[in-house]
């Protein structure tokens, strides 16, 4: 009796065809993936490719899919299959947030579309159709270009792992991405911001925010030990997440991965201080019932805030400073709009923004710098007149 061969075990030979009076020489590599449940037969796979190497890493990569159990013939697998197979295996080193971004997208709007189709069937037409859809229905160009990112990603890896022979997406055009004209506070509006919030709820974080840029998520998970009264500086080291998928709250990493240290002016530490001062209170009026969170900004009870909370309250101010177009993050904006023009160089709004590079934050705030160039040529011009007695 013939013995059966183990899942996982392969074998590696060179071949040679002859085409057209040519011969042609390369190396095969066979491998077991599993047993026909109907005849008992075992069901084999082949690689080949032009060097025995070659052969070898993609018959060992398949190997150990199978002896893990997650091998799937890439000749039946869908499109959904391998993005179930992909956010489960292969995105251990993702944040948790982001892996829950990732499924959201591909559940509304890829599996819908292209979820049924045989992944070795994909080509770049019906990708190319399923973007220019998302376009019809009125998703921006940003949202399409990040769920090309996330599906371009989640292909690669299908290459790689020898499910497919090249990427489909590659060879997609998206529409370009128009940035979004930015709409901080100007100094009028900062004044009436700061008017509108005196004796809110909310004065202290709104104020903070304007005056330090920190993210919303930063803003709400900043904690007690990371504020340094005697040395002045905040340390920004995790921030507040709600997830899409569960609605649940938690603190995660930074946006980047890296703290950073925030020097705010005086009177902002001060006014940290005064609000230390009337958490105090909150908490000797809650009693047991108070929740150590060791959270600068809380309910009554000590317990985390709640984004739509804050940001139904900050919409509410907006609206009645004649700027309903104001978002949360544009208090971020009008920080470092303030910054840059008070003098600060690039760099130190770099740091202060968290911004990866100081060319991302020129990227964002360069226009500023060119008006600033502007003015200051118009000041030298005032200033050789005034000396030549032009």
């Amino acid at each position: 009796m013939a013995k059966k061969a183990a899942s996982g075990a392969g074998t590696i030979r060179k071949k040679t065809v002859t085409r057209n009076g040519l011969k042609y020489e390369y190396w095969e590599a066979r491998i077991c993936t599993g047993t026909d449940p109907g005849t008992g037969k075992p069901i084999r796979r082949s690689f080949t490719g032009k060097t025995q190497k070659e052969v070898r890493e993609k018959m060992q990569a398949a190997a150990v899919e199978v002896n893990t159990g997650i091998y799937t013939d890439p000749s039946r697998i869908t499109v959904g299959e391998w993005l179930d197979i992909w956010t489960a295996e292969y995105l251990g080193g993702v944040k948790e947030h982001t892996v829950s971004a990732y499924k959201g997208q591909i559940r509304h709007h890829i599996k819908p579309a292209l979820g049924a189709v045989k992944l070795e069937a994909l080509t770049a037409p019906m990708i190319q159709g399923f973007y220019n859809s998302l376009t019809e229905k009125g998703l921006s160009p940003k949202t399409v270009k990040n769920i090309h990112g996330i599906f371009h990603e989640a292909l690669q890896k299908a290459v790689k792992v020898h499910y497919i022979r090249f990427n489909p997406s590659d060879a997609c055009e998206l529409l370009r991405v128009v940035k979004k004209e930015l709409k901080p506070l100007d100094e009028d509006e900062n004044r009436l911001f700061l008017e509108a919030i005196k004796g809110h709820r909310f004065e202290t974080l709104f104020t903070v925010t304007l005056f330090t840029g920190m993210r919303e998520g930063e803003i709400m998970g900043l904690t007690w030990d990371s504020v340094n009264f005697t040395k002045g500086v905040i340390l920004i080291r995790q921030q507040l997440h709600k997830s899409k998928e569960t609605g649940e709250y938690s603190f995660t990493t930074l946006k980047n991965d890296k703290h950073r240290t925030i020097t705010p002016a005086p009177w902002v530490m001060q006014l940290l201080k005064q609000h230390r001062a009337e958490q105090s209170k909150q908490h000797l009026k809650a009693g047991a019932a108070w929740e150590n969170s060791n959270l600068v900004f809380t309910d009554e009870m000590g317990h985390h805030l709640a984004f739509p909370t804050v940001y139904g309250s900050f919409k509410r101010v907006a609206k009645s400073i004649g700027r309903p177009d104001l978002r949360f993050h544009d208090l971020r904006h009008s920080y470092a709009v303030a910054a840059i023009r008070s003098g600060d160089d690039i760099k130190t709004v770099q740091g202060n923004l968290g911004h990866a590079t100081a060319a991302f934050t020129l990227d964002v705030y360069g226009h500023l710098t060119d008006q600033m160039k502007q003015a200051s040529a118009e000041r030298m011009e005032y200033y050789i007149k005034d000396v030549l007695n032009l």
